[in-house]
């Protein structure tokens, strides 16, 4: 029978010094967006080499389907997978996760019509969805408070990484110079899959989260887990005495237990501001981004004169823009807090777009000019959203910390995957420029409307302990 306990052990995380263990966390964990950013990435690229020939004589209406495929896999990815992490174990199941895009990635190289094509990324999409459920909550469980911030935002913003890398991969692999196109686009899938065999070889090497253990009664495990950690960075300083464990415990009971049904108990009658919070943050930087980003190629020809050819040198001061921020705003989010920087980031964002729509209008833009406004908007409107996933896997208990990140993640993949891009598609199919201003006023009008719910519901997390933010359910 389970008793309850009285432990230190979440607060000994907190206090250990930045280390080479918590940078193999970052890169072990944080690859998830990369290879998120890469298949998004590749996909757009290689839809042209799917509808001739050399691919799988798809039509255009086709090769839509499998974005949506995707979608569809990674809202369920994330929902079921997050309720398993909650339940079997942040390590176990990023290993799963990970494994199971690595198949699927594989088997995607593989496909040979329409049907195979579109199970295959369903399946990777699968994948994705649960990593970003076992991933988030298991770095903001190892990584110490002070730097929970700056980690988690970085590592959401690189997702940008991997769009750099997918359009660099595109050049040799698609254009038929170096590779037949026909062979190319199935390389482009093989390479994440190479990518993925790396690092789960490097996972294999973290440790299951101390504080998961403690709530489901497995103590001399997360003891044994933490005195390693310490061991392991206590080395790496030349053997000196690491920082004195604070005097703070907290009394765990293993008999509470989380599950889908506890999850929406918290999150609804427990949390109703914070779930309210976090959805809000989670949507309204959909749009933002879907104003833009969906069918960005089609604006930038229709309404800009650029050559279909150039569209992809348009991207890179994008994804700069927004890697950018993630990268050196995080920090300023664990020294200014939480809420200053959230909304902050989304007003700007929200604003900056405002001043974009008045020029666009007086035609004082050109294709140039918008990727230089585009690239500053965005560098504050990434750091904004990427904290959104930040607040979700903080503010709620750790119990069903896995589960809520998986639910909001759903919520604001299918909004902003499925509701906003024909609403955007609609207005930019008019080929009016006062339509397309409409797309990116609503865009501005919800980050503007995000930045004021931050304010008035924000939670300072900001060097807190997680168990402090919202303690766990099984906490007595």
């Amino acid at each position: 029978m389970l008793t309850p306990l009285r432990t230190d052990i979440p607060f000994r995380l907190d206090r250990l010094p930045w280390s080479r263990w918590h940078w193999l966390v970052v890169i072990g964990l944080g690859i998830t967006w990369i290879l998120d950013g890469l298949e998004v990435t590749i996909v757009g690229a290689i839809n042209p080499t799917l509808t001739s020939r050399d691919g799988l004589n798809l039509s255009d209406a086709e090769t839509g389907l499998a974005g949506t495929a995707y979608l569809i896999g990674a809202v369920i990815g994330a929902l079921g997978f997050g309720v398993l992490t909650d339940r079997f174990g942040r390590k176990r199941l990023f290993l799963i996760t990970l494994a199971w895009y690595l198949v699927s990635t594989t088997l995607t190289a593989f496909s040979w019509n329409l049907e195979s094509f579109l199970i295959f990324r369903a399946l990777a999409g699968l994948g994705i969805g649960g990593e970003y459920s076992a991933v988030n909550s298991a770095i903001d469980e190892l990584i110490p408070a002070r730097h929970r911030g700056t980690a988690d935002i970085a590592i959401n913003g690189s997702w940008w990484i991997g769009t750099l890398i997918g359009a660099l991969l595109s050049i040799p692999l698609l254009d038929g110079r170096f590779i037949s196109p026909a062979l190319g686009w199935r390389l482009a899938f093989g390479l994440g899959a190479v990518l993925a065999v790396c690092v789960l070889a490097l996972r294999r090497s973290l440790p299951e989260s101390p504080r998961w253990l403690l709530t489901h009664g497995r103590a001399d495990e997360a003891e044994t887990t933490i005195r390693a950690i310490e061991k392991d960075i206590s080395a790496e300083n030349g053997g000196q005495m690491l920082p004195p464990t604070p005097r703070r415990t907290i009394t765990i009971d293993p008999a509470t237990s989380g599950g889908l049904l506890a999850t929406v108990r918290t999150m609804v009658r427990v949390y109703p501001k914070r779930t309210i919070l976090v959805l809000t943050l989670m949507i309204t930087q959909a749009f933002l981004y879907n104003a833009v980003f969906f069918d960005q190629g089609l604006q930038l020809t229709t309404f800009f004169g650029v050559r279909p050819g150039d569209v992809g040198l348009y991207l890179f001061p994008f994804a700069i823009g927004n890697f950018a921020g993630a990268l050196l705003l995080g920090r300023l989010f664990d020294r200014l807090g939480r809420k200053a920087m959230i909304a902050g980031c989304y007003l700007i964002s929200g604003l900056l777009m405002c001043v974009t729509i008045v020029l666009f209008l007086n035609g004082a833009l050109t294709a140039t000019s918008l990727s230089i406004w585009w690239s500053v908007m965005f560098f504050f409107a990434s750091a904004g959203a990427s904290a959104a996933y930040l607040t979700v896997s903080e503010i709620f208990p750790l119990e069903v910390r896995a589960s809520a990140i998986a639910f909001v993640y759903a919520v604001g993949t299918l909004v902003g995957g499925a509701l906003a891009p024909p609403i955007f598609g609609a207005l930019i199919a008019t080929h009016e420029p006062r339509m397309l201003a409409y797309a990116w006023a609503l865009g501005a009008g919800l980050m503007i409307l995000g930045g004021v719910v931050e304010l008035l519901l924000g939670v300072e997390a900001a060097g807190k302990a997680l168990e402090e933010i919202a303690p766990p359910l099984s906490a007595a």
